[in-house]
């Protein structure tokens, strides 16, 4: 049984075998931040020249930001309008498919000192005030404020932010902590080197250096993805995506989930061998009633040995006659 489970982990790991894009090495070389979409287009951003460069999966290039600040890229799953954060520029921009800006935000006249920026949507925004402790939902649009929460969290090592109903997501470094606006704690747990958030449907998902993690409210937080060799990762609806020794890799998501499927629990295996044992003991020739049991098969030999011989004398004693 252990032989055949080492055979099944074998053919998983040949048939999964992770799939080269062809992006070169100069692309990828010094990213600092890599972003997948949904259509399969990749974003590399470099911290050395502040650039950001979508190409599509074949590797050509489809548009280049160069930027004189550092900006976070909040999300593309939705590459026509595509969120950037500047804490140091106190700015939000949106860019289009082409990375063309389509639209700034300038939080300098209105507020404080805005730590972190989340677009809900394309009207509204949360933000972290640093300077009033404040969270601030705030309509772009029309440029007014919503509403305005007592929020005094650490801002030290803040990563990211997401807000989804009715639940404000912090993640650190180190942390994933969960609030509801009026800032009661709902949830808190370690991560390592926590990036940004994903959200797909009612899954949030975090994304670090090398895995990526969801959060499941009845279990905490779950690894769907992970490789401790990888410089980047990230996913789309359909694939993960890693960056290791300056490759690119996709890795298919159903092969990815067929680990977790054809791992069995420990006492799964246990039941399964208790069954093939008591199987063989159920097809092993008992032995005489009487007779030691070391001498089952012995006894079995000389009584077949004893039937052949009988026939034949018999055979024997007719063809005389």
């Amino acid at each position: 049984m252990r032989l055949l489970y080492l055979i099944t982990i074998f053919i998983f790991c040949t048939s999964a075998a992770q799939k080269v894009l062809p992006l070169d090495t100069l692309k990828l070389k010094e990213a600092k931040d890599m972003l997948a979409d949904d259509y399969g287009n990749l974003y590399i951003y470099k911290n050395k020249d502040f650039s950001f460069t979508k190409y599509d999966s074949l590797g050509k290039q489809l548009g280049k930001m160069m930027l004189t600040v550092p900006y976070k890229v909040q999300t593309v799953q939705n590459p026509l309008n595509v969120p950037l954060f500047s804490e140091n520029a106190q700015e939000m921009k949106f860019v289009d498919q082409n990375l063309n800006e389509i639209q700034r935000i300038d939080f300098k006249q209105k507020f404080g000192f805005i730590r972190m920026a989340y677009a809900e949507d394309l009207q509204q925004l949360w933000l972290l005030d640093d300077s009033t402790k404040r969270l601030i939902q705030y309509n772009f649009r029309n440029d007014t404020t919503i509403n305005s929460y007592p929020f005094d969290v650490s801002f030290e090592d803040l990563t990211d932010m997401l807000v989804y109903e009715n639940k404000i997501y912090i993640l650190t470094r180190n942390h994933i902590r969960v609030y509801t606006p009026k800032f009661e704690k709902l949830f808190e747990a370690p991560v390592t080197n926590g990036k940004r958030f994903r959200r797909e449907n009612d899954s949030i998902l975090v994304v670090t250096n090398n895995s990526i993690v969801k959060y499941v409210p009845e279990k905490g937080m779950v690894i769907v993805f992970e490789d401790p060799e990888a410089q980047i990762v990230d996913k789309n609806i359909l694939s993960y995506f890693e960056i290791n020794g300056n490759k690119l890799y996709l890795y298919s998501l159903e092969k990815v989930k067929k680990p977790q499927q054809q791992k069995q629990p420990e006492s799964q295996k246990e039941t399964i061998q208790q069954s093939v044992e008591k199987s063989s003991e159920n097809t092993e020739i008992k032995p005489q009633e009487g007779a030691p049991a070391g001498k089952s098969s012995d006894n079995t030999l000389e009584q077949l040995i004893e039937d052949v011989s009988e026939v034949q004398t018999k055979g024997g004693d007719k063809l005389i006659n």
